[in-house]
């Protein structure tokens, strides 16, 4: 058992991000008592900010606390994965992203993805016989690469937490928050 109030989430994104699917946790995670980071890629000379896609057009910004380059998984209890279609297929193309997404897998450690963001998952050789769910427009990839896919606000196997778009963000968060408070769920095995 952990207390969400000492327990260190990471968020991983890039510019593209959903909106409310990286901001709605990273209030709800803080609100709660967490130390939130949102870490991302340099993909320009200073990566002090990325920029939103809101349902049909570019956001806001938000701050980014760290370079993924600076990351250690170690140092964190979870890790939140926000959807979007443009942000995780940038991410599936940055090698230290597929890193970071494996070593929280392997630990047994919280791993939240939603919308298109279980593409990550996929990527990384995780799905296989996990029950999960995601925006409905990759269904198909997520069967394709083996899981077993559902229809429902939030489906959680092993400690892995999907949820298939920004109408689920309540029981997403609410999910991410249990997990994290139930501990660690064992070694996964990532298909080779």
């Amino acid at each position: 058992m952990s207390d969400i109030k000492q327990s260190k989430v990471l968020i991983l994104a890039t510019d593209g991000f959903e909106e409310t699917e990286l901001t709605v946790p990273l209030q709800t995670l803080k609100s709660a008592g967490a130390s939130v980071v949102v870490a991302s890629p340099k993909s320009r000379e200073s990566r002090e900010s990325i920029r939103a896609w809101d349902k049909t057009d570019w956001g806001k910004n938000v701050a980014v606390d760290k370079d993924l380059e600076d990351i250690d998984p170690a140092d964190y209890d979870a890790l939140v994965l926000p959807g979007g279609q443009i942000n995780p297929d940038k991410l599936r193309l940055e090698p230290k992203a597929l890193d970071v997404i494996k070593t929280f897998l392997v630990s047994g450690k919280v791993v939240a993805a939603i919308c298109h963001a279980p593409w990550l998952l996929i990527e990384v050789g995780v799905v296989k016989g996990l029950n999960l769910t995601s925006f409905s427009s990759i269904r198909t990839d997520v069967i394709n690469a083996g899981g077993q896919w559902r229809d429902e606000a939030v489906v959680t196997d092993k400690g892995i937490v999907t949820s298939r778009n920004p109408g689920d963000l309540d029981a997403f968060c609410a999910k991410i928050i249990e997990e994290i408070e139930e501990g660690n769920h064992g070694a996964r095995r990532l298909a080779a």
